[in-house]
């Protein structure tokens, strides 16, 4: 799945009016987000692409062919960072060498902010001319808010995916555009539950808890066990208890070791669709903070939300967080509509009561879910388009700008 790209790819590209764009996707979420634009893409061009870079398996399911596994992108905080910065680095140099090599129209960043700004700078330092494109935003608003400062000199266009973030980021003279969320594209909504169930052998009646302990190496190794003791507490006194644990390839196996020895039923599962089945199936999920969150929210299935890092990342975000919500639904309803349990909080104690509530048909349960389903209309884009068709419109939109630019020298070219 993973080679190094050679001379000879910049020599048998397709004809010459084919857009050549260069991905750069460190997230599994953002493998996603960049295989539904390279479908849009093709819809709305109408035609040949032209593409590299880095993705995983969605991506890859496309014709995208990485340089190396994105997932060694995936990394978070200061603890996971360090020992891995000189791997990082020398990424980064061969990333720009094969953009050099590559010639693209346009290079694009998903879900891989702080890695993308650094090789989008050694781009602006070459006087690269290829359009520089930033699919989700880094969430400044959340914590420094300085980091939009640079923005509107490094990327040619920013594609927001919240409501509230182009206003954020003028504030800082950097455009960026709303185009909705692109998990609204995900077809999760139409998932059949029922179906999964059958499939997996879990009764109608029986309760349904979806259990997702992160992407990352770290995030499972912290949350998992803490998972377990959940699972285990609730359990007592409820009979049919089954566990779904939706997971991706990169933690598969560490995910499934970690089960092992739970006291119920559990259900290991990968893949989008079966992911979405899932959720669409559960009564109710434990989840780790990010891009699933939202993705439950678009099932309608209430959730508890709970994340744990390092203590030094800990204390770090801590003294500069600027919000006091990290979940994209609670982001955007500007209240607590999920119930978080961030660090010191992310307990048993306190996850078992908060999962209890939710698993009732109570108020708790039937506020939450009015709460999702506000949320889910203000992350639909304000076009008649779907989110990715709306990213695929601008991105094609730069590159004829930037292609009539180049063929009229006393033309202007669009910033960057």
């Amino acid at each position: 799945m993973w080679r190094a790209m050679t001379r000879e790819d910049t020599r048998s590209h397709p004809m010459p009016s084919a857009p050549r764009l260069f991905f750069v996707t460190g997230e599994t979420s953002g493998d996603l987000i960049g295989a539904r634009l390279l479908r849009a893409l093709r819809r709305r061009h109408g035609g040949d692409l032209a593409i590299a870079g880095l993705g995983g398996e969605a991506m890859a399911a496309e014709g995208l062919e990485s340089l190396f596994d994105p997932a060694e992108l995936s990394l978070f905080g200061l603890t996971e960072l360090l020992p891995h910065l000189p791997r990082i680095l020398r990424r980064r140099r061969e990333v720009l060498s094969a953009i050099e090599r590559f010639r693209p129209d346009a290079v694009i960043g998903i879900d891989a902010s702080a890695f993308f700004r650094s090789v989008s700078k050694g781009l602006s330092r070459r006087g690269d001319p290829a359009a520089r494109i930033l699919y989700k935003a880094p969430q400044a608003w959340g914590y420094w808010a300085w980091r939009a400062k640079p923005l509107a000199r490094l990327y040619d266009a920013i594609l927001a995916l919240l409501p509230f973030e182009p206003e954020f980021f003028a504030r800082y003279g950097a455009q960026a555009r709303f185009i909705g969320h692109p998990a609204i594209d995900a077809g999760i909504a139409a998932a059949d539950g029922a179906a999964f169930r059958r499939a997996h052998g879990i009764p109608a009646e029986a309760t349904l808890l979806v259990v997702l302990p992160g992407s990352r190496r770290g995030e499972v190794s912290r949350l998992l066990p803490i998972f377990r003791e959940v699972v285990a507490r609730l359990a007592v006194g409820r009979t049919g208890l089954h566990v779904v644990l939706p997971t991706v390839t990169s933690v598969a196996e560490a995910v499934r070791s970690g089960s092992a020895d739970w006291p119920v039923p559990v259900e290991i599962v990968t893949g989008e669709a079966a992911r979405y089945a899932a959720f669409r199936a559960a009564d109710a999920a434990l989840a780790a903070s990010g891009t699933v969150t939202t993705e439950l929210a678009i099932a309608g299935t209430p959730m508890v939300v709970a994340y744990r890092v390092s203590a030094v990342t800990g204390m770090v975000a801590h003294r500069v967080s600027r919000v006091e919500h990290v979940s994209i639904v609670n982001l955007v309803m500007d209240r607590a509509v999920v119930p978080e349990f961030l660090q010191e909080r992310c307990t048993p104690d306190l996850l078992v009561p908060a999962l209890a509530d939710l698993l009732a048909d109570g108020e708790a349960r039937r506020r939450q879910l009015a709460g999702l389903a506000e949320a889910v209309v203000r992350l639909q884009p304000p076009s008649g388009v779907s989110p990715s068709e709306a990213a695929a419109d601008i991105v094609l939109e730069i590159i004829a700008r930037r292609g009539r630019a180049a063929a009229d020298p006393s033309r202007p070219a669009s910033a960057g």
